[in-house]
């Protein structure tokens, strides 16, 4: 079976994004070919992935759209995928469904079960706006737990499963105040820290990447994490999640005695940051440091042309490269990959250099 994957060029200064298409099947009949488009990106993202699809594919026809969680950077653009083309199927996770008994665990005694849905639907407008017009246009709507196939048996969700979906959602940033909270730590991780940047030097051999003290946002940890299997080959769709999902994830493929060098295609998780990957967790899905700097397979960024040195980290992304994974960037163009479904005019972009300098983050 051949097939297509495109990662689209979202964002615009430090501001990046995910918005990808995947194309698989027989691309000689239309009936035998499917289309899955995996988050949006913002409105003009959107444009973008609808424009591909119908003058690239050649088609107004999309079999699946997944929102995988609720971020503008990655949901926002799918309202103009819904509008314009036609979709088979929605998959998305509607948090204003799961807030049953949820009110204890906030310190406003005030808090009802509906009051929490009702703001969350509120502050989610850009997933709610998917809901909406999925359902006026009568395109039925799945939540994407793990565990989930698509029709063709070919995607399967590994994560999140609805029990760690449902303890997330209390820390949500479109939910009330918890009772319990490190709001320091919170604090860190929206707005970073005011120490100089230094620059530090690493080798193949040397990686000063650490385990991350600092988690990432529960949206990011609740994002559909993804498996697309071919044959012996297989895509990972990771979207924003972090380690914590990641495990999770990685633990379901291990348990099912999964083959990790069948992964052919990798997506460096939320924008390559450093709050979402670490040794560790690398190890399990990559393999440990190599020697030889081979490329076993392919790592993608999605990153805006100016998200330096946040998005992508350079530590990040030597470190997929120590194992393996060669990255490459979107950096305001589309990546294409393929098996067997080479494009007519369009060659390979360079992969991303080792860096021998990293910020001191």
């Amino acid at each position: 079976m051949a097939y297509q994957v495109d990662f689209f060029p979202v964002g615009e200064g430090e501001h990046s994004g995910d918005a990808i298409a995947l194309r698989f099947g027989d691309f000689s009949d239309p009936l035998k070919t499917f289309i899955v488009v995996i988050d949006g990106g913002f409105q003009t993202s959107g444009e973008a992935l609808v424009n591909h699809i119908v003058n690239v594919y050649g088609t107004n026809y999309v079999d699946l759209v997944i929102s995988t969680h609720p971020d503008k950077d990655h949901s926002s653009g799918l309202s103009v995928v819904l509008e314009k083309l036609t979709v088979g199927q929605l998959w998305m996770h509607r948090p204003w469904m799961h807030t049953k008994g949820m009110s204890i665990l906030f310190k406003d005694g005030r808090v009802t079960d509906l009051s929490v849905a009702e703001g969350i639907r509120e502050s989610l407008e850009d997933v709610r706006y998917l809901e909406t017009i999925a359902n006026r246009k009568k395109i039925p709507i799945t939540e994407p737990f793990a565990g989930l196939v698509d029709s063709t048996k070919s995607l399967y969700v590994l994560g999140p499963t609805p029990e760690y979906y449902d303890s997330l959602l209390p820390d949500f940033r479109c939910t009330p105040a918890p009772k319990f909270a490190d709001y320091g730590a919170l604090a860190r991780i929206l707005y970073g820290t005011s120490t100089l940047a230094v620059k530090v030097a690493e080798t193949l051999g040397i990686e000063t990447l650490a385990e991350p003290t600092e988690g990432t946002h529960a949206e990011n940890n609740s994002s559909v994490i993804l498996v697309f299997a071919d044959g012996n080959d297989c895509v990972l769709f990771t979207a924003d999640a972090g380690v914590q999902a990641l495990e999770q994830a990685i633990g379901r493929l291990e348990a099912s005695g999964f083959d990790f060098s069948r992964i052919r295609l990798v997506q460096i998780p939320h924008h390559g940051s450093r709050r979402n990957v670490g040794p560790a967790v690398l190890d399990r899905l990559l393999g440990p440091k190599r020697t030889d700097d081979a490329v076993v397979r392919r790592a993608v960024v999605s990153v805006s042309p100016d998200g330096e040195p946040k998005h992508p980290s350079k530590r990040v992304l030597n470190a997929f490269r120590r194992r393996g994974a060669r990255p490459q960037g979107t950096f305001g163009r589309i990546l294409m990959f393929h098996k067997d479904a080479p494009r007519h005019g369009w060659n390979a972009l360079p992969d991303l250099p080792f860096y021998m300098e990293v910020e001191d983050e």
